[in-house]
């Protein structure tokens, strides 16, 4: 359903945009803009022209807490009341590291790098309270863009990438029921997928001369079974954002995304379901409607020229949880690009 609503905002805006743009005398989308770009959180989203290198930063803050069991929020006493174990809170820091270059006008590659570190909050039934950590580096994300056109400030590429497993499944930390040894940590702990993940997106932008539309569909799919016998969900999702150009170095942004995750399958035998809800794989996965408010400045001249800073606050409108979950809250991306040839 949360899919299907921003399907719905995607083909409105896109025959409003493409109605406004018909009239610009065939001229190209243009990234010497501040809107040139996405919403800082958003991936892959431009191309590159040929000869031209970019390299990127992002840090994100994503915070976890309270429980959801479906789409109603839950009690700590809920989910005590099947297992041993609940968290209560876990926030996230993500450091993001990207370089793209171009050898045509046509194709842009993308490589990504990311570092993670992230604690989890828990209570026991008995009253309890304890913290897990962990970090590390995650997998790292290779990926070509294509462009199909680039006329009446309309522009549309594809996508296709995989992820390698460099990051870890086999996290571990010390807990009261291991102590004084370390146990492996549930799946939201752990760094890395395991697996050969391939990842598609297919990309609109519309510009006009003061608003300007993004589209983005993407598919996370995921095959085979890492070394410790599961995988996680395939992540399908529809982001729609909409940019407003204040002047020739600002921009404002509103962002609105549907996604769908898969629940985990197969299972960890190191893990026991029935301790914590974090090991029990019927609680993970569902449907999120996400939304995100920032900014995007732009340097048109001098020494910096092409270097953008972005920012997003990001928050759930709607979450639809499999089982019993920690819900989403609050994420923020920080973030530094920088084009040169």
């Amino acid at each position: 359903m949360k899919l299907y609503i921003s399907a719905i905002l995607t083909m409105a805006t896109i025959m409003l945009c493409a109605q406004e743009t018909n009239s610009t005398n065939n001229e190209k989308w243009s990234a010497g803009r501040p809107d040139g770009h996405a919403p800082i959180s958003v991936m892959g989203d431009h191309m590159h022209g040929k000869g031209e290198w970019m390299f990127s930063y992002r840090y994100m803050y994503m915070n976890m807490e309270d429980l959801k069991q479906g789409g109603d929020d839950a009690s700590f006493e809920d989910a005590l009341a099947n297992y041993v174990v609940t968290p209560t809170q876990m926030p996230m820091n993500m450091h993001m590291l990207g370089a793209m270059f171009a050898p045509s006008d046509k194709l842009t590659l993308m490589a990504m790098f990311n570092y993670l570190s992230m604690e989890m909050d828990h209570v026991t039934r008995m009253g309890g309270t304890f913290t897990t950590e962990a970090s590390g580096l995650g997998d790292i994300q290779i990926s070509g863009l294509y462009k199909f056109f680039n006329k009446n400030r309309q522009t549309m590429h594809a996508q296709v990438g995989f992820s390698i497993p460099t990051g870890s499944i086999t996290e571990s930390d010390v807990t009261p029921a291991s102590s004084p040894n370390e146990v492996e940590l549930p799946y939201p702990m752990q760094i890395g997928s395991g697996t050969f993940d391939t990842n598609l997106a297919l990309t609109y932008l519309c510009q006009g001369n003061v608003l300007s539309y993004g589209g983005q569909l993407r598919g996370i799919l995921r095959f085979g079974k890492n070394d410790r016998d599961y995988r996680y969900g395939n992540r399908y999702s529809l982001n729609n954002w909409l940019a407003a150009k204040a002047t020739d170095w600002l921009s404002f942004s509103f962002r609105l995304e549907g996604v769908s995750v898969s629940k985990i399958e197969g299972m960890d035998p190191n893990l026991n379901p029935m301790m914590v809800i974090t090991a029990d794989t019927d609680n993970s996965g569902g449907n999120y409607l996400n939304s995100g408010i920032g900014f995007n400045t732009y340097v048109p001249n001098g020494p910096l020229k092409n270097l953008r800073v972005g920012f997003e606050f990001a928050f759930p409108l709607y979450q639809d949880l499999n089982g019993i979950q920690l819900q989403n809250r609050e994420t923020m991306t920080l973030g530094l690009q920088y084009a040169f040839k």
